[in-house]
């Protein structure tokens, strides 16, 4: 490749370059950018849905485009199928996760060729499928001894990529290396401080969470010290976390298929919390910090994920606010005298609770009715009922639906309801986890 790197251009020219990637634009006016990453292997149908459907709510894309792990020295690659028609026309980024390498990177090294090779691969593979990726991002999960090894990937990975931008994913911990921090950032084309992250807790009964506010407000301030443009990576996910039967740590499963845990085990759950996001996305919009470019987020919402947020969830946190709770009772005639009672989650928070709801009618009579999903159905007098869940939390996300129970009466009736709350589980606590 005959393009000169990024590193040889005017500073006038660089920071052409930057603007159009959104951030130094973003600057002048006081707003920010908010991207979000796609980090899924596998482009299923609610992956290219949420694509679609929710892409262009976001400045940028960042796509899991390859995952490099390492055996015996050797590299070894997953690249990921992206599906061109659903990112075509959206502004696009690419990933590039690289696994702990088991040695130090050196400029002459076998490693570091393979990885600037396979880097400029993937976007030349991208850009004639007629996509056009704004940066390549590299997330490795450096030892904060060895940033001056890694600087040497970034180097030569960003030499033979240009004119397409470099950016790296850091961990705040790196920015108590003052020295060998500046030198890494200087090699690139902007970062993005990931702020997110879990603590293997002690044990059951410590507190938890994926993202303190006021930690990650530090290591923005710290981040702006460095002369170097730079996002900022806030969670929408959540974790399952084990504990054994002492309260001990035993392990913690994500997204993906549900892991089989033994019966003593002792499950929770620790989710992103919206309320605090959204505060802190408040503040960074009426008080931009010093070369903060924008957000991003990780993840996209899909329909099919059970820890992740939905999207009207990250729509509201997006937009500074802090998501409501709204769930409601439907019940709706299937049949003359059958009649599905569902609840349904029109807010923008997840809500887990225990619930009962009064079911009453005039006239007529219950002839038969079942509760589901953890409810039973309860006939309390000639003309009423009523659904209870009694053993575990009963858990609906946001703009969700889900059918709770059933009645068929004698004959024509209009019901009425009632919904009470008998337990919550509030955002900033873990919930038992649903086995």
């Amino acid at each position: 490749m005959h393009l000169k790197s990024l590193q040889l251009l005017p500073q006038a020219v660089l920071a052409v370059v930057i603007c159009l990637w959104g951030g130094a634009a973003s600057a002048g006016t006081g707003s920010m950018t908010q991207d979000a990453y796609v980090w899924q292997r596998v482009w299923n149908q609610p992956v290219r849905e949420s694509v679609l459907q929710h892409g262009s709510n976001f400045d940028a894309l960042v796509v899991l485009a390859a995952e490099v792990s390492w055996k015996n020295k050797q590299p070894q690659v997953i690249q990921v199928p992206l599906d061109v028609a659903a990112l075509a026309h959206k502004k696009l980024g690419l990933a590039l996760r690289i696994n702990p390498f088991p040695g130090p990177p050196s400029e002459q090294g076998a490693a570091t060729a393979f990885l600037a090779d396979l880097a400029a691969a993937l976007i030349a593979e991208a850009k004639t499928n007629g996509l056009n990726p704004g940066e390549l991002q590299l997330d490795f999960d450096c030892a904060e001894s060895k940033l001056d090894g890694y600087r040497v990937w970034v180097q030569a990975i960003r030499r033979k990529i240009a004119p397409v931008p470099l950016t790296i994913t850091v961990l705040p911990c790196w920015l108590n290396q003052k020295t060998m921090f500046r030198q890494l950032v200087a090699a690139t084309d902007g970062y993005v401080l990931q702020v997110h992250s879990l603590e293997p807790p002690k044990d059951a009964q410590a507190s938890f969470t994926l993202c303190d506010p006021a930690a990650a407000e530090r290591a923005v301030k710290q981040a702006g010290e460095f002369d170097v443009p730079f996002r900022v990576a806030l969670p929408t996910y959540g974790y399952v976390i084990a504990f054994d039967q002492r309260g001990k740590f035993a392990g913690l499963s994500a997204e993906g298929p549900r892991r089989s845990w033994a019966n003593d085990i002792q499950l929770r759950e620790t989710r992103a919390n919206p309320g605090e996001l959204a505060q802190l996305v408040r503040s960074w919009k009426d008080n931009p910090p010093v070369l903060m470019r924008g957000i991003i987020w990780y993840r996209l919402p899909v329909l099919d994920d059970s820890l992740n947020w939905r999207w009207p969830t990250l729509a509201a946190v997006m937009a500074g606010r802090s998501p409501r709770e709204q769930v409601r009772v439907s019940v709706k005639k299937s049949a003359p005298e059958l009649l599905e009672i569902s609840l349904e989650n029109d807010g923008g928070l997840d809500v887990t609770s225990r619930f009962r709801i009064g079911l009453s009618w005039q006239d007529v009579r219950l002839v038969a009715g079942d509760g589901l999903r953890g409810f039973s159905l309860t006939d309390d007098e000639r003309f009423a009922a009523h659904l209870q869940n009694d053993k575990q939390p009963f858990r609906v996300l946001a703009g969700e639906t889900k059918k709770i129970g059933w009645i068929r009466l004698s004959g024509e009736s209009e019901v009425q309801y009632t919904l009470i709350k008998l337990e919550a589980a509030k955002p900033s606590e873990p919930a038992p986890a649903a086995r």
